[in-house]
């Protein structure tokens, strides 16, 4: 009988196994300048090419540009540097933006000395801290990304990114910065906020600690939707980049039908649009 149930007590040692945490680990910090946080797994999950838009091509974002380039330039050199939030209208350049000022920074370092970026999607958030414990253990900079944050009703875990941003007892940790966007300027839908004020005994009490958290990023970039002479400069921007053969013209009346049909002008607006017009001229669909 002994015999008969060792393989089954095996088979549950395996099944346990199996479903017992990851233990994290920073193994393969090399491979990539860039990666994705899976908590499940334990790991970083490298990604061999970012896909960004050169920092130059990027128009109508100029202060918020030099803002955020000064700031991870800062970073990377060892200097004191603030978490950011970037804010505002879609489409309008946010996280292309950050991405483009990781690839610009790291064009002026040595291998070995790259800024590595994290993206953190926003349902992992709960384990930002274990995050955070296990980038303290390495000699490296990172900056950890979470595009399109925000938070619900009955969404805990808005905590553990404020532990993050306050840094508890043991701090935040010199080599990691926080860079993060969102729609929401507050991080938080606009009914929810004043329901909470609405209802409590103490109003300003109640939604203080949650409205208060988009002010504990030092850095604070607000993005709009763009005026139609900095749409036409950024399709004038793409076009010279591309070398295509068009008119301004031509290039400008084709992008306003464009961004009409869009019902919108923005940075995303603008390379679809580009994109488009790419794939016609060199097939000659014009």
């Amino acid at each position: 009988m002994t015999t008969d149930i060792m393989p089954v007590l095996e088979r549950i040692a395996s099944a346990l196994e199996r479903l017992a945490p990851a233990t994290a680990s920073l193994d393969g910090l090399d491979a990539a300048d860039a990666f994705i946080w899976q908590p499940q797994r334990g790991r970083l999950s490298p990604v061999r090419t970012v896909s960004h838009v050169a920092l130059k091509l990027l128009q109508g974002v100029d202060s918020q540009k030099q803002l955020l380039l000064n700031n991870t330039a800062h970073f990377a050199a060892g200097l004191p540097a603030n978490n950011a939030m970037l804010w505002g209208s879609r489409g309008t350049g946010k996280s292309s933006l950050v991405k483009a000022c990781h690839a610009e920074i790291n064009a002026t370092l040595p291998q070995d000395q790259h800024l590595i970026l994290i993206e953190i999607e926003r349902e992992d958030l709960g384990t930002l801290p274990d995050l955070m414990d296990l980038l303290r253990t390495s000699s490296r900079r990172f900056i950890v990304f979470c595009d399109d944050l925000s938070f619900e009703r009955e969404d805990a875990d808005y905590k553990a990114l404020k532990s993050v941003l306050d840094g508890g007892i043991a701090g935040r940790p010199e080599n990691v910065l926080f860079y993060a966007t969102s729609n929401r300027r507050h991080l938080m839908p606009r009914d929810m906020i004043e329901n909470e004020r609405a209802t409590a005994i103490n109003p300003s009490e109640a939604t203080e600690e949650k409205v208060s958290l988009s002010d504990r990023f030092g850095l604070w970039l607000g993005f709009h939707v763009c005026a139609q002479d900095v749409y036409f400069d950024m399709v004038r921007a793409y076009a010279k980049e591309r070398k295509l053969e068009i008119s301004d013209e031509d290039l400008c009346a084709r992008a306003n039908e464009w961004a009409v049909t869009r019902g919108n002008r923005s940075g995303r607006v603008a390379a679809q649009f580009m994109d488009d017009l790419t794939a016609s001229l060199k097939s000659g669909s014009q």
